[in-house]
């Protein structure tokens, strides 16, 4: 359990880097845009490779019996959790977290929830919890949701403080909850370069762990455990 929880503290404490925009710029400040990304990305993934080991040692402990329709809540909310998150990570926005400068235009992905990044780990965690039916996964998945869904309302919070006169105009046109915005006329759904990069390279990803791929990485075939 030691082990778990330094890892778990690990990769919350580093999706926190990019919320804030003063460390955040001495990172880059120290060691250029390029680097802070390569070195980020890396870390970040190993970090989650560490927490996924970590949480396969515990002990299983079967809370609920699986079945077919369990798994069809990843399979339908991965892709689209992997666009927002995607998505939200390369799109400038002032508000929430990315990778880009602070400064810029917010991207398109902000039309749809001005948090994409945060909604695509609470859509993969909160998904990923409804099959997986024991105590390691509902300590990982449920702890990576909670992150997430707390995360916005601290990540408003610091925004607002930081963007002063600016914020009643970012939340003018945006929305917490995906597509609010848009729905009650506040903002107009946009497209652009970011989003489309991010729709190509989660599908192709999509593509690759149906074919095999989360066969490989997990252990479990997603499409095997929708259909038997």
């Amino acid at each position: 359990m030691t082990q778990f929880l330094l890892a778990l503290v690990l990769f919350l404490a580093l999706h926190m880097v990019p919320a804030i925009p003063a460390l955040r710029a001495t990172l880059v400040a120290a060691v250029g845009r390029r680097a802070y990304l390569m070195v980020y990305s890396l870390v970040s993934l190993l970090a989650l490779a560490w927490l996924f080991h970590a949480a396969l040692q515990l002990d299983f402990v079967p809370l609920w019996d699986p079945a077919p329709w369990q798994a069809w809540f990843p399979l339908v909310l991965t892709p689209i959790a992997l666009v927002l998150l995607l998505a939200g990570l390369v799109s400038p926005n002032p508000a929430s977290i990315t990778l880009r400068k602070p400064d810029l235009r917010s991207g398109a992905i902000t039309t749809v929830t001005r948090h994409p990044v945060l909604w695509g780990f609470a859509l993969w965690a909160g998904s990923h919890l409804v099959p997986n039916g024991d105590l390691r996964s509902l300590l990982l998945f449920g702890a990576l949701l909670a992150f997430a869904l707390l995360g916005m309302v601290i990540t408003d919070r610091r925004s607002r403080r930081r963007l002063g006169a600016q914020w009643a105009e970012i939340a003018r046109t945006t929305s917490v909850l995906p597509f609010a915005a848009v729905l009650v006329g506040r903002t107009k759904l946009r497209f652009d370069g970011a989003l489309a990069i991010a729709i190509l390279i989660s599908a192709a990803l999509t593509v690759w762990l149906l074919l095999g791929g989360h066969a490989v990485l997990f252990g479990a075939d997603p499409l095997a455990m929708a259909t038997t």
